[in-house]
């Protein structure tokens, strides 16, 4: 019965036996159980019109095909009977009456399991019996473990997972955190269990060592898998480097230091320290794998060397240390808090600088804006184009005060440039032009030039009894001087 427990006739169900229609007898079709534990083994005749005589019930083991055994029988006058000496004091009678003759077998062996059958002697049917296959489980005995192994190039077994001993047989698998393959065996004990036996392999290396390898195992009476995790182990030798050399070795210098750093498996055996100059010089002390230099000379601008062995071999690294006059100059690197600082130190100038080219870009805006008053008018005094600009007029009625003497009042005309035609150092008589000649070539001698030039001349100094332009000049006009020849 499922998971060893027992169970009593008492109670028990017919229609819930195996079998239908004509069957007289009443059993169980399939059992469960466990080594150690008990099974009860129900059967039950069922007469339903009262006609059959029973005279004797037997329980006939069959362990294989064509071999049948009598483990217990049955007679209401005779009583009970055990023949088969391997089930003796492990089988009993539940009831004793033949119309209910279930047993119990206690102390379960996987050996037992087969098929059982409850038979009856009858009068006058003759025989009528029922049949309950007894199917013994048995938990594997799991386990995992590691082979430990030596670096190289060939593929070897570093890991081996078991479920020994279980019914049915149980599946392992590998949960590897590294390359590599399995294969899987099983071997048939006497009783009906199994053992199965997987193993790991890959090509080891130093790297695979202290790498985890998971074995899951799954069978039909655990309730979840089973899971171990083992850790590989791979041996190799050592591998050697050297630290604490800062490049800063100067002479008085005290406790500087090297530190000889192996990996290896097995842990190095031993660790030795030499200096390529000879013997170690007599400031340096040797402790395992540190080397230190008590007080720093010339003695120890030297190289030095770390060898480390264990039972796979030996490896040495080396290095070369120079001795300096001075110490060198140490500058820290800036920390955390001087970083920040100095970014934030960075925005606020140039939230600074930004502010001032706005303030100063607003004040010239709004210095070239138009003026607020008007400007007031240009005064030509003591000009010789005093008669040439004189108006024939009288003054218009938008002065604001009469003139005096010798004073020119102009009307400003907007964006119009005003011509200042006293400035004779630009030409001012043409307007700022330099004055224009007639072309020379259409004269015959220099005479005749002078002489056209000279009458030009009086020309313009006789312009004054002319009329003269009015002061004011309409908006949109230009003003052009007469050419000036001189």
């Amino acid at each position: 019965m499922g998971g060893g427990g027992e169970k009593s006739v008492v109670g028990f169900d017919p229609r819930s036996a195996g079998g239908i229609g004509a069957q007289k007898v009443r059993v169980e079709e399939e059992l469960e159980a466990y080594p150690t534990e008990s099974v009860d083994l129900r059967c039950q005749f069922i007469d339903g019109g009262g006609r059959t005589k029973l005279t004797q019930v037997s329980w006939i083991w069959e362990p294989v095909d064509g071999q049948r055994d009598n483990i217990a029988v049955y007679h209401p006058i005779y009583g009970q009977s055990f023949p088969n000496p391997s089930f003796k004091d492990r089988v009993v009678f539940l009831q004793n009456t033949l119309e209910n003759p279930s047993i119990r077998i206690s102390n379960l062996r996987m050996a037992d399991a087969g098929r059982y059958t409850c038979e009856y002697a009858t009068y006058p049917s003759g025989n009528e019996q029922g049949t309950t296959t007894l199917i013994m489980l048995a938990k594997p005995k799991n386990s995992a473990k590691v082979v430990t192994v030596q670096a190289g190039s060939k593929s070897a077994v570093v890991a081996q997972c078991e479920a020994a001993d279980g019914k049915p047989a149980a599946t392992i698998k590998w949960l590897p955190s590294v390359g590599g393959n399995h294969s899987t065996s099983t071997i048939n004990g006497p009783d009906g269990t199994v053992t199965v036996r997987s193993e790991y392999r890959l090509v080891p290396t130093p790297a695979d060592d202290g790498r985890d390898l998971t074995c899951m195992v799954e069978q039909r009476t655990q309730e979840q898998p089973w899971v171990n995790t083992v850790k590989l182990s791979v041996e190799y030798p050592p591998s050697v480097s050297i630290e604490g050399y800062d490049n800063n070795w100067y002479v008085g210098r005290s406790d500087a230091a090297l530190l000889c750093l192996a990996s290896a498996n097995p842990a190095p055996t031993t660790v030795t320290w030499t200096a390529a100059s000879g013997p170690l010089p007599d400031t340096v002390e040797v402790d395992g794998n540190k080397l230190t230099v008590r007080k720093v000379d010339d003695a120890v601008n030297t190289t030095f060397i770390c060898e480390v062995k264990n039972k796979h071999g030996a490896s040495k690294h080396q290095i070369t240390t120079i001795v300096i006059e001075e110490k060198r100059p140490t500058t820290p690197g800036p920390s955390t808090g001087a970083i920040i600082g100095g970014i934030l130190g960075a925005l606020a100038f140039i939230a600074i600088v930004v502010g001032i080219i706005f303030f100063i870009r607003k004040r010239q805006e709004d210095g070239e804006g138009p003026p607020k008053h008007k400007p007031p008018p240009p005064v030509k005094a003591g000009s010789s184009t005093e008669m040439l600009n004189k108006p024939s007029e009288p003054p218009t009625a938008t002065e604001t005060a009469p003139l005096s003497p010798g004073e020119v009042y102009y009307e400003p005309t907007g964006g119009e440039p005003v011509t200042n035609l006293d400035d004779e150092s630009t030409g001012a008589l043409n307007g700022g032009a330099p004055p224009v000649l007639d072309d020379p070539a259409k004269y015959d001698n220099v005479n005749e030039l002078k002489d056209h030039a000279d009458g030009h001349h009086g020309n313009d100094l006789d312009s004054s009894n002319r009329e003269t332009p009015a002061a004011n000049i309409a908006r949109g006009e230009s003003f052009v001087s007469p050419a000036m020849y001189v």
